[in-house]
């Protein structure tokens, strides 16, 4: 059985600033409001992963779910 990669930090950077755009929301005053640093999304694009925490709270800030930012669907609504 093959391991698949769950996580692909480069591809779940580039959701979040889509997501983002789409929302008028500037990523430097999300980081802040969320108190994460000012680098996570850099860090992001160059491999290092983030706390599954962190990367929920983005997640509902940014009003998806968490599997939108991972790549598991295509669907943003968070199913309530």
């Amino acid at each position: 059985m093959e391991a698949s990669i769950l996580y692909n930090s480069l591809h779940i950077a580039e959701m979040i600033k889509i997501r983002s755009k789409a929302q008028g929301i500037a990523i430097k005053n999300m980081l802040d409001e969320l108190e994460l640093g000012s680098n996570t999304i850099s860090h992001m694009r160059h491999g290092r992963a983030i706390a599954s925490d962190s990367l929920a709270r983005i997640a509902d800030y940014l009003d998806c779910s968490v599997d939108y930012l991972l790549g598991r669907t295509d669907n943003p609504e968070v199913n309530k």
